[in-house]
């Protein structure tokens, strides 16, 4: 599609800054509102009152903030407006030598991004309200379980250094809260799963992710909610190299010839939960056990072997996926000669 206006929005948690782009990448206003509906719409129908464009012709590009988002986004998916989400680091990059900062020149910057790479744009689909509301849940969850393991950590790091009748006072205080916690965190994955029966089509999203190795609840819901049900990612490769699983070669000339190694530029919370997963699948009978104990018998390093599982888990799930079937696990049985 042929946009006219690059419209870059700045996104913060009290306020936006917008500017507006024509086709030529020229600059035809821009405004600062704040972060609720009812003045962002005030906002855009100054702009389109003042510069007489119209949205259904725009391009509106911003990066991802969670919540600070929400707003604005209903409101445009409500108006079936174009939008590109994109991450911020994305945009940075892009930018080449940048001097100085404000959510003014932000925005600036992220309309120019917009309208620089336009052949490339990739629209954003808007998720559906359950999977908002997975996505809440799971990250309650994480918070619980930072609180958690504060709450551990902190009482057994003192242990090699308190008396035994000191330390015994702070465990009886902690177990409480502890006991809280963890009945928290059942409950919030037990209306997870509700949430996942409740429906058709994650129900079975579902099934099928978890019935590859290694693969649980928190992190079967963490890649449906990341992917959007496999409506924003739908491709094995791309989902890997966005959690950080793909190795990329690292050379320069005959100067520079380092080992392959991955990219620090991923999202680090499924990345974790990829690797909890391959360690559970290299547990358990089957090939990818077999794999494991045959690359680490041949002396790779066992790191570099488990991040090769968590791509292979990745690559599973998305090809099980695309095909509306469960992954058939393949166990290689030795049989004694009679």
């Amino acid at each position: 599609m042929q946009f006219k206006q690059f419209i870059g929005i700045d996104v913060s948690k009290n306020s936006l800054d917008i500017t507006v782009l024509d086709s030529q990448g020229n600059q035809m206003a821009y405004e600062q509102t704040s972060n609720n509906l009812s003045s962002i719409k005030k906002c855009f129908s100054k702009i389109q009152k003042e510069t007489k464009i119209s949205l259904s012709d725009s391009l509106f590009c911003m990066e991802y903030t969670g919540i600070y988002n929400l707003p604005l986004v209903q409101w445009l998916s409500e108006l079936s407006a174009h939008i590109w989400m994109e991450s911020g680091a994305q945009i940075l990059k892009s930018q080449g030598v940048v001097r100085g900062k404000s959510d003014k020149v932000d925005s600036l910057r992220i309309a120019k991004y917009a309208f620089l790479n336009r052949n490339q744009v990739r629209l954003w689909k808007a998720p559906r309200a359950i999977i908002q509301r997975l996505a809440s849940l799971m990250s309650l969850r994480r918070r619980f379980i930072k609180i958690k393991s504060q709450l551990s950590v902190g009482v057994n790091e003192q242990a090699g250094f308190l008396d035994k009748e000191t330390l015994n006072a702070l465990k009886k205080h902690n177990k409480a809260p502890l006991d809280s916690i963890k009945k928290q965190i059942e409950k919030i994955e037990i209306e997870i799963l509700e949430i996942i029966k409740s429906d058709e089509r994650i129900h079975q999203l579902y099934k099928i992710i978890t019935s590859v190795d290694g693969v649980g609840l928190v992190t079967a819901t963490h890649i449906i909610v990341t992917t959007n049900e496999f409506i924003n990612i739908t491709d094995g490769r791309k989902y890997a190299c966005y959690s950080g699983v793909v190795p990329f070669e690292h050379r320069s000339g005959t100067s520079i010839r380092g080992k392959n190694r991955v990219s620090h530029m991923a999202n680090k919370k499924i990345k974790t939960l990829l690797h909890l997963a391959a360690i559970s699948a290299i547990r358990v009978k089957g090939d990818l056990k077999e794999y494991y104990e045959r690359k680490v018998a041949e002396g790779k390093h066992k790191m570099s072997v488990l991040n090769a599982i968590r791509n292979k888990i990745v690559l599973r799930i998305f090809a099980c996926v695309t095909q509306e079937r469960m992954f058939e696990k393949k166990i290689n049985f030795c049989l004694e000669k009679p």
